[in-house]
């Protein structure tokens, strides 16, 4: 049996991935204990908690056991891009499950709502314990790391968080003019490359490339900050100025528990200029950042 990693056995990281580990167990299980989880948006907290425990535990049995180099992808990129992910998985799950579990109907008095907001205070308490191991493993100036703990790499995890979520909230919206299907086409062709270089790092591949990653790297956020410049001016101005068919926000907005098309649309423009500033993030430290290939 592999002996016990010495330089992991008593490390701040250590701690903070146990911490990550106990936070989401007992988050998942406070909810499902009481049985408030019902609907798309209970299944997606459920399936944050779940996934982030389970690849917590992943993470932390290979560092203990010292089997990094048996591990079938690059563990100098793979824990914390999964940290970061659990992270925006928890932070979302901290948002929502409150919003949707702790009124109405669902906020009556009794031992229910005492397990509903205990959950969301130890979601909250994982998602600053996933913030911990991203601030504990990401690179510092100088030091030799993978990739994706480097700022440009930590910002193409949340640009395609952010992208996904836009997916959500988009529905059919785009059919409604043709400049706006040009956003949709900057939302997909910004989250594959992302994804893409994502998998690449992950899986040690970037050197099977025929040409150098880090100038593709820099080529490619200039790209994506463009492509995303323009979607940030075209969507809202196509769905809000009245001479493009605006949308106008009716009586039935924030009434029911679903968002109306307004509010999705809304919401799109503004996680567009989120993942505009991203890419805008992303190109500034890729342009400045010495990429030591892993």
């Amino acid at each position: 049996m592999p002996a016990i990693s010495p330089a992991f056995s008593s490390s701040p990281l250590l701690f903070a991935r146990l911490a990550a580990v106990l936070f989401t167990c007992v988050t998942f299980s406070l909810v499902v204990h009481c049985g408030s989880y019902g609907g798309g948006s209970g299944d997606w907290c459920l399936f944050c908690w779940c996934f982030s425990f389970v690849g917590s535990l992943v993470v932390l049995l290979v560092e203990v056991l010292g089997l990094q180099s048996r591990a079938p992808v690059s563990w100098r990129n793979f824990p914390i891009t999964f940290a970061t992910y659990a992270a925006l998985f928890c932070l979302s799950a901290s948002i929502i499950y409150p919003l949707y579990f702790l009124k109405d109907q669902y906020g009556s008095s009794g031992s229910s709502r005492d397990y509903r907001i205990a959950a969301s205070v130890f979601s909250c308490l994982a998602t600053l314990a996933y913030v911990v191991e991203v601030s504990l493993s990401r690179a510092r100036p100088g030091e030799v790391a993978g990739y994706m703990a480097t700022a440009p790499g930590l910002l193409k995890v949340c640009e395609t968080f952010v992208a996904c979520v836009i997916f959500v909230f988009l529905d059919h919206a785009y059919e409604r003019h043709a400049a706006l299907k040009w956003c949709l086409a900057v939302y997909c062709i910004c989250f594959i490359v992302s994804a893409t270089v994502i998998v690449l790092c992950v899986g040690e591949c970037t050197g099977c490339l025929p040409f150098p990653f880090d100038r593709f790297l820099s080529a490619y956020a200039l790209l994506a900050a463009l492509l995303y410049g323009t979607a940030t001016i075209i969507w809202p101005l196509f769905n809000f100025d009245s001479n493009h068919l605006a949308v106008r926000r009716d009586r039935s907005c924030g009434q029911g528990r679903s968002l109306c098309l307004w509010e999705t649309l809304v919401a799109v423009s503004v996680l567009t200029a989120l993942n505009f500033l991203l890419y805008l993030a992303d190109l500034f430290y890729s342009a400045r950042l010495v990429f030591i290939k892993v």
